[in-house]
């Protein structure tokens, strides 16, 4: 007898909102690996809509939106943790990207993360490294739209990882204004792109790597070329690319390229994102590059499943800079459990995961005291600049909001009013972790190991009353007259916090 698993296989989606194009890739998760079922793509030009002050005009905003609508359609029925959508440079850039992102609520019922250049290196690298199976130091380069990701790893581990601020759509804006094509404008480009890469020339070199891989829109094009053109290994070597390059400067446009392989689509960003590869290979004296269909998207899903399989990179991060910033653990564990316990005992907002804001809380409460590592006065501040500007793996630059929001609220004066713009979260969501937080480190200002009593709380909107043991703080003065000042930070923000004893 024939036993048949009627169990459908979990399937995840993951969208990459590039400066030029989005991309979707749909995966089924079979056993230990992945099998891709779809991919979707559409040239949406984001970078080109910025403008001198670094605004997305309404052109290009509504040509994100029209992709994000198609986009929804695959998505229908998939729950929101088996969806994961990172925007990149230009909503980095983008002035105006709160605009974007909340006509997008609408469209998309999943979070958009506008994650960290550093994060988008990052998981270029992860993608390419689960398709390039190629044991060995492996370089990453991939160009986009509006920025070019340089990665240094093995197996799946980064070592050396930067973001720069060139891409094909931004560096055609800039040096190939009206489609003009010559040696000047060309040389120029590739000039720029060299003054970018001489900072991390020296470190990458000095690195080293095996092998050298590309991924994205840029590379696969110039790939492409080459393979028309009879390289059929489409290897890319620097003497390819200077035949390359002499073969795209004999034409006097953008718009007049025609090259075997080029599709018309590309040939607007084709030399410019030629001119800032020819300039990777000077500074970093590649001899020859693979392409890897692997890319952020990939990185996105394989992330996805490692979170649902094995422990997220997230924890490992927080644990580092713990670590790195000496912070006393042993106070940050006993804020951290308080803060658990009290968190479980409140109904949160609906909207959101409680266990989801339940880990944001955690990673706060652990790292609450890194500023301590700068100065005590003002230490709240500086944990907050430290979590915000940060390197830290794993994270989106909102989540690092939220977190250098926590531990900037965590004692003193409640001005709400510097609470910074949030598009995944909502305030409603990061009050009741604040109050939690706040809560947890004034009960343990004493920093000893002697554990707290059995204590109550109930929260209704913003009035929280707190029960405590009866006599307990006619024992512990010091800590009484800390909740005596802290009931007094609440009233003056427009919250109520009530202390009795039974």
């Amino acid at each position: 007898m024939t036993l048949i698993n009627n169990e459908r296989p979990r399937e995840i989606a993951a969208i990459d909102m590039g400066s030029n194009s989005f991309h979707m890739v749909v995966a089924r998760v079979v056993g230990q690996s992945l099998q891709i079922i779809s991919r979707h793509k559409q040239r949406v030009h984001l970078a080109s809509g910025l403008d001198s002050q670094q605004n997305l005009d309404q052109a290009a905003i509504q040509r994100g939106l029209n992709c994000l609508t198609m986009f929804a359609e695959r998505l229908q029925g998939f729950e929101p943790e088996n969806v994961r959508i990172a925007a990149t440079y230009t909503l980095r850039q983008a002035q105006n990207a709160h605009v974007f992102l909340k006509r997008a609520e609408s469209i998309m019922p999943y979070p958009i993360e506008i994650i960290p250049g550093t994060e988008e290196a990052r998981l270029i690298y992860l993608g390419v490294a689960h398709t390039q199976p190629d044991t060995g130091r492996k370089l990453i380069v991939d160009i986009g739209g509006g920025s070019t990701e340089l990665v240094i790893g093995e197996e799946f581990d980064t070592h050396v990882l930067y973001s720069k601020h060139m891409g094909c759509v931004s560096y055609n804006k800039n040096h190939f204004q009206n489609a003009k094509l010559n040696s000047k404008n060309f040389a120029e480009a590739q000039l720029a792109a060299q003054q970018k890469m001489e900072s991390i020339t020296s470190k990458y070199r000095k690195f080293g790597w095996d092998k050298a891989v590309g991924s994205s829109g840029t590379i696969k094009a110039i790939r492409e070329v080459l393979i028309a053109d009879g390289y059929s290994d489409g290897v890319i070597t620097s003497k390819r690319l200077n035949q390359l390059i002499e073969q795209v400067l004999s034409f006097k446009t953008t718009e007049d390229l025609d090259l075997p392989g080029l599709t018309d689509d590309r040939k607007p960003v084709f030399a410019a994102g030629l001119a800032i590869l020819s300039a990777v290979f000077s500074a970093l004296n590649i001899d020859e590059m693979v392409y890897s269909d692997g890319a952020l998207r990939e990185g996105l899903l394989y992330e996805m499943e490692d979170r649902f399989r094995h422990s997220d990179i997230r924890t490992r991060t927080a644990n580092a800079m713990a670590k790195q910033y000496n912070i006393d653990i042993d106070q940050a564990n006993r804020v951290k459990h308080a803060a658990e316990y009290f968190y479980d005992q409140i109904d949160t907002h609906p909207g959101l995961a409680k266990s989801e804001l339940s880990i944001l809380l955690n990673w706060g409460a652990l790292l609450h005291e890194v500023g301590l590592s700068i100065s005590y006065p003002g230490f709240h501040r500086h944990s907050a600049y430290l979590l915000r500007h940060s390197t830290m793996p794993g994270f989106n630059l909102e989540q690092q909001t939220v977190l250098a929001t926590l531990v900037r609220f965590q004692r003193k004066a409640l001005k709400l009013e510097e609470m910074p713009e949030l598009s995944i979260y909502k305030r409603k969501h990061l009050y009741p972790l604040i109050r939690t937080l706040r809560i947890a480190t004034a009960l343990n200002g004493q920093r000893i190991d002697e554990p707290l009593p059995t204590i109550k709380i109930k929260a209704e909107k913003e009035h929280w009353q707190l029960t405590l043991p009866l006599g307990w703080l006619s024992n512990n003065k010091l800590l009484a007259a800390d909740l005596i000042k802290e009931q007094e930070y609440w009233q003056k923000a427009g919250w109520q916090l009530s202390i009795e004893e039974e």
